[in-house]
């Protein structure tokens, strides 16, 4: 680990820094870059031996030339200022189409197709609900989401405002009542009256979140917010090159503006005074103290306890099933109106009915896995085919990546590859329901022959990025407005010059970068010596 430039010794022979920063995943990353350009002499220590946490893409079938963003995959809440303020070579790209969802109506296959084009979405809902109302009310609903995006969104890089203040920003007393207050399913029921509808709405606030769309503490309305405010706009944007392509963006601003980046490097304590600090990591070589005015934890909550010794929160539970696929060909439809290269190249919505979510969470709770698994698919290849290899390419490989909801990390306790087998079996026979051929026919094979399949569980998110119970926000997302403890950017904890700025920070979640951007700003903030 060679000291940066800026940093000196101590007579311990200590190195020391402006700014330490536990965790090189993507809000890491950009508290570094920000650090570094305002002048701090920075160090990023990682424990894997690469950066990117959970953003990253890798190369997971042996043999085979398909770059997949392996963990998160798409783009909405990390904000344009953060792109600007750090120059990131990054080109997002719109889906041509937000979503197709299969289905049966009066015996025949069908599906809802939400477009860009207006009048193709209102065909659709007309085809399948047999009239206009349903399409009125989408407008009218999100029409008010919107107008909350619009004014929630700016605050995430200011610094937090009161819950009070940002009731005044909205400016509109139902949707705050109907977002903010009351539990979720109220409003969906309230506009829709089709059970698929309903459904397809509700999905954005169970990504990455275990409840119901009544559950009283308003979990899922959070998860929904974040879900619906991205851009100002809700719009989930693909990353040409993968999710790699961002952190490989953003670590080379970090280097660029003079960061030191420590791979390889597992933070196992910090000691702090409230004015000084020290980071002590283990290497190959055995273990090494750094010291620095102030250390930002781009890690869980209970990461960050466990390093400095302070009683845990509560525990985390994540509740999804990633499958990373690779196929030869898209499959063929039941639906004889929809086109694969379209229902694919936006959210594929399986077993995703408003029904069928409660069922589906209730089954889960009860410690007894989905007996029809929810789940969404999307074709990143479709979007943004550099991610494939030319030959791959030239003979119309795709990948394919399934998300699968209501899977707690409980389920998994007793007999973890079982359950994972018997799960994935399960959501691919949902999926198999729309399809006029297996999905099975279409995968790919490796070098070895094995099917290009990929599949991680809660557990197995825990054991590779040391995601708290496999929870891809690290914790329950919080409301975006001030709350006690949380200081002025929303990343304090109880001691002064140690940060959270991970996505468990208030304002966290997504692949956003705020966090990161939020605790490099309260750092710049206080002095520099």
């Amino acid at each position: 680990m060679t000291p940066h430039k800026g940093s000196h010794e101590s007579g311990r022979n200590t190195r020391r820094y402006d700014a330490v920063v536990v965790g090189g995943g993507h809000n890491g990353l950009v508290a570094a870059a920000y650090l570094a350009r305002a002048g701090r002499s920075v160090l990023v220590l990682e424990r894997l031996g690469h950066t990117g946490g959970a953003a990253v893409s890798t190369r997971p079938f042996p043999g085979v030339d398909a770059r997949l963003s392996r963990y998160s995959y798409l783009v909405s809440l990390l904000p344009a200022k953060i792109v600007r303020d750090l120059g990131l070579a990054l080109t997002l790209r719109p889906r041509a189409v937000s979503s197709y969802t299969p289905a049966r109506r009066a015996g025949r296959p069908t599906g809802l197709l939400v477009a860009g084009d207006e009048e193709r979405t209102r065909a659709s809902f007309a085809r399948l609900t047999g009239g206009d109302r349903e399409y009125r009310s989408w407008r009218r609903f999100h029409g008010m989401t919107g107008r909350v995006a619009r004014r929630v969104f700016p605050t995430l890089t200011e610094p937090l405002p009161t819950r009070a203040e940002l009731r005044r920003r909205v400016d509109d007393e139902y949707a705050w009542r109907a977002l903010f207050e009351e539990p979720l399913g109220r409003v969906i029921e309230a506009y829709f009256t089709d059970d698929l509808v309903r459904g397809v709405v509700l999905t954005d606030a169970l990504i990455g979140t275990f409840a119901d769309a009544h559950d009283p503490s308003l979990r899922q309305n959070r998860c929904f917010l974040y879900h619906v405010i991205g851009g100002g706009t809700g719009a989930w944007d693909v990353p040409v090159g993968g999710m790699g392509a961002l952190t490989d963006a953003l670590a080379a601003a970090a280097v660029r503006a003079g960061a030191e980046l420590a791979t390889g490097h597992e933070a196992v304590r910090i000691d702090s005074d409230g004015h000084t600090a020290e980071v002590t990591c283990r290497t190959a070589d055995g273990e090494h103290t750094v010291a620095a005015r102030h250390v930002l934890v781009a890690a869980a909550p209970q990461v960050l306890a466990a390093l400095t010794g302070d009683a845990p929160p509560p525990p985390a539970e994540g509740a999804q099933l990633k499958v990373n696929m690779l196929l030869t060909r898209l499959p063929a439809l039941r639906d004889p109106a929809a086109d694969p290269r379209e229902a694919f190249a936006g959210t594929f919505h399986v077993a995703e009915g408003y029904r069928n979510l409660a069922a589906a969470q209730v089954s889960a709770a009860s410690g007894t896995p989905p007996a029809a698994p929810p789940a969404e698919l999307y074709c990143h290849s479709l979007t943004d085919p550099t991610i494939l290899g030319p030959d791959l390419a030239r003979r119309g490989h795709h990948t394919l990546t399934l998300f699968g909801l209501h899977t707690p990390a409980r389920l998994f306790a007793r007999d973890h590859d079982a359950v994972r087998d018997d799960l994935l079996a399960a959501t691919l026979a949902q999926v198999d329901v729309h399809l006029a051929e297996p999905l099975a026919g279409c995968l790919a094979t490796d070098a070895d022959g094995r099917p290009c399949l990929e599949v991680r569980t809660p557990p197995e998110l825990e054991r590779d990025l040391g995601l708290p119970g496999g929870h891809i926000f690290h914790r329950d997302l919080s409301w975006p407005y001030a709350r006690d403890g949380a200081g002025r950017w929303g990343v304090a904890t109880g001691r002064p010059n140690v940060l959270l700025c991970g996505a468990g920070a208030v304002r966290g979640g997504g692949v956003s970068g705020v966090p990161g951007h939020n605790a490099a700003m309260a750092v710049l903030e206080s002095p520099a010596r």
